[in-house]
């Protein structure tokens, strides 16, 4: 909002650059995205990153895998141990070279880009790398773009840029000259008022998220409500295994017919996608329910009410429908924990995945004649996975 030019088409923005303010507010965002998380993992206790084994099976048990990342799952040990080494020293110490000069900065700006692009096409985390990998161009200058920018693209910033510093500004009225200098006071104020606001409460929440200290939360608290000022914690503690929720439903209680995924591994032979930056949040927030259980996450009871009314918004969430003549009578949840193949494995029957079926992961549930719903089956009681 502050980094923005005004105007409705304010071309190259040359009337209105940014402040070095908001310009560092965007940076220090970037920087926080990244060392917060390197603090997460640090203070999370996790095992995993104090041993450097948390990526040796991240690939597989992430939200949405992709298939560049099953390769990436068969890379030697070593491989998976280095990368979780780079990965903190990139979070906790590299990310501060975009505060330092020029030449350190632009450097800085290719490393994390190419990390990014790494995460971008081994996993599927939506919108968000691709937020990082724009706040990081940040770290760039006019004098290194121009230098790579499309020869149409140079010749119409540098003759906008010739044409503004050579005309003269308009002449008006006084009273207009003073108003408007006024209310540019006024936005400067505000703007000023604003970004220290913002900066104190991103500071706070990352000094507090090292150590307790008593500073004024106040300022915190009353940003809270807009989300625009939260620490950031990616992957503290790592998954453990993956688990996937299947629906099924049936009209005798034998046959059970299955409800096929969008985005979601479910077919063992299907090659996992590459979805980002779209979220398929259905699909994504199935995934955070099999690490839970089924009363801690309405969303599943819900769905198997809908499916056995026919939904068709919720049937719209599916790749296809099972029973296109009507709804079944009886709708349940499984679930399964899944495995990338190996090389051998997928060689010999073309399989991405192997699978276990571990049970029912919800009530079953069944539709009367006089559309009562009822619980047919109750699941065991299980723990948390993790």
């Amino acid at each position: 909002m502050f980094l923005a030019p005004g105007g409705f088409r304010p071309g190259w923005g040359e009337d209105s650059r940014p402040s070095r303010a908001s310009v560092f507010l965007l940076v220090w965002e970037c920087f926080r995205i990244y060392f917060e998380s390197g603090v997460a993992k640090v203070l999370g206790g996790d095992p995993q990153w104090r041993n450097f084994t948390a990526l040796d099976e991240y690939y597989q048990n992430g939200p949405l895998p992709t298939w560049i990342g099953w390769y990436m799952e068969q890379f030697p040990h070593w491989f998976h141990l280095a990368a979780a080494f780079f990965t903190l020293a990139l979070e906790l110490v590299l990310v501060w070279a975009m505060f330092l000069p020029r030449r350190i900065r632009i450097a800085c700006f290719f490393i994390v880009t190419v990390w990014q692009v790494g995460i971008i096409l081994s996993a599927n985390y939506t919108f968000l790398n691709y937020l990082v990998l724009v706040l990081g161009i940040l770290l760039l200058d006019e004098r290194f773009v121009l230098r790579y920018m499309p020869s149409f693209w140079k010749k119409s910033y540098l003759a906008t840029k010739e044409v503004k510093l050579l005309s003269t500004p308009k002449q008006g009225q006084p009273w207009r000259q003073r108003f408007a200098a006024q209310i540019s006071a006024l936005k400067v104020a505000v703007s000023a008022v604003m970004v220290s606001w913002i900066f104190y409460a991103t500071l706070a929440e990352l000094i507090w998220m090292i150590k307790p200290v008593r500073l004024p939360a106040t300022p915190v608290t009353a940003l809270e409500p807009f989300r625009i000022a939260n620490r950031y914690g990616l992957f503290a503690i790592m998954t453990r295994g993956r688990y996937e929720i299947e629906f099924q439903g049936s009209d005798d209680g034998q046959t059970w017919l299955i409800y096929p995924y969008r985005f979601k591994p479910q077919d063992p032979a299907k090659a996992p996608g590459i979805y980002a930056p779209y979220q398929p949040r259905f699909d994504w927030n199935l995934w955070f329910a099999s690490l839970s259980s089924w009363r801690q996450e309405p969303i599943i009871m819900r769905t198997e009410k809908s499916l056995l009314r026919g939904d068709t918004d919720v049937l719209l969430l599916f790749a296809g429908n099972p029973f296109p003549h009507g709804p079944p009578r009886q709708v349940r949840a499984v679930i399964w924990q899944y495995w990338f193949t190996t090389p051998e494995e997928k060689g010999a029957r073309g399989l991405w995945w192997r699978r276990q079926l571990l049970g029912l992961y919800a009530p079953t549930l069944e539709r009367e004649a006089d559309g009562r719903i009822v619980v047919l089956e109750w699941p065991p009681a299980a723990e948390l996975r993790e």
